[in-house]
């Protein structure tokens, strides 16, 4: 059997290390590269980040590119550390001082159309960052996305409800103009996993404590970048109860990672149009929802809305079990 061909574009925090390694896991998934771009962390940490995943899982040959370190517009004033400040948790000690040597010198974006345009109508391209790569890739290349087989994007919300802006979810917030272009002009089939999607599909912690104790070096790489981190602390987030969605742990960026490895993850979704706002002041980078056609656009995309948490929870499991070789 074929493998699907994919290229991930990361902004590599815990979660994205979680969503890598359970590609890495799939017998059905060949990795082409993975491209950095800023978000979690700053883009050098990005790129030292996606190596040590890599190292861990022994997977080196993949390789990696270094992308945007900022947004397409203004500067960057959302720099999370959710994750920590380096988006492993902060718990990594002996830092590679040769990672430069290990990043390819040819810059992300030029990578992405390379690779694309080597494997036309072949690529599953999925995003876990934001979109800035992307939007990047279509100004220098307007064909670009007619190129790709289609595209995963984590990212935006379909309810209004932001995370760390009001009514913004943090990919899309960090570039709003990014998150446009890409809704806008990438017309190949789009998924689209929001963040209450992935909040609304939570699983339990105790899931969570037998999925980090196996006797595997991924479970213990795993194990030691949540150590410290209060998105993965069950005591932390029941002291700031989400208001929305209520208790679970939640590893955003593996939902629409799973949803490309395996669709029939996906139970339910909308299929509309939708369109990123750039002028709110209090609803910039929020996603809008057309499901009554006002847009009259052409294109629509996939916004995930249900999910078989049996399958995406043996997912899981799975990346932190196996053998990543």
């Amino acid at each position: 059997m074929s493998k699907k061909l994919v290229i991930i574009d990361t902004d590599c925090g815990i979660d994205d290390a979680q969503a890598i390694m359970m590609a890495l896991a799939a017998p059905n998934i060949q990795i082409l590269g993975i491209t950095c771009v800023f978000g979690n962390a700053a883009i050098d940490d990005v790129c030292q980040n996606v190596l040590k995943v890599l190292s861990v899982c022994e997977r080196q040959q993949i390789p990696v590119f270094k992308g945007s370190a900022g947004p397409l517009v203004g500067a960057n004033n959302l720099l999370s550390d959710h994750f920590g400040t380096d988006g492993l948790g902060d718990v990594i000690k002996n830092k590679d001082l040769q990672w430069e040597e290990k990043v390819h010198r040819e810059h992300a974006v030029n990578a992405l159309i390379r690779l694309v345009s080597e494997n036309q109508k072949q690529v599953s391209l999925v995003a876990l960052g934001p979109l800035t790569n992307l939007a990047l890739a279509v100004r220098l290349d307007p064909s670009f996305p007619q190129k790709l087989k289609d595209l995963y994007i984590m990212g935006g919300n379909m309810e209004g409800k932001g995370n760390v802006t009001l009514c913004a979810e943090f990919n899309f917030a960090t570039d709003p103009e990014s998150a446009y272009i890409v809704l806008e002009e990438f017309l190949c089939p789009t998924y689209v996993a929001s963040w209450e999607f992935a909040c609304r599909n939570a699983l339990m912690w105790e899931f969570f404590e037998e999925l980090i104790n196996q006797d595997a070096p991924a479970a213990q790489f795993m194990k030691m970048i949540t150590s410290r981190c209060p998105a993965y602390s069950k005591e932390a987030l029941a002291n700031k109860r989400d208001v929305y969605f209520g208790p679970g742990f939640v590893s955003y960026d593996s939902y629409i990672m799973a949803a490309c490895i395996d669709g029939s993850v996906v139970t339910e979704s909308i299929e509309c149009p939708v369109r990123v706002e750039l002028q709110g002041s209090i609803s910039r980078g929020m996603m809008a929802l057309d499901r009554t056609n006002k847009l009259k656009k052409s294109h629509s995309v996939f916004v995930l809305s249900k999910c078989d948490l049996g399958k995406f929870s043996r997912l899981l499991m799975e990346s932190l079990r196996q053998p990543h070789k």
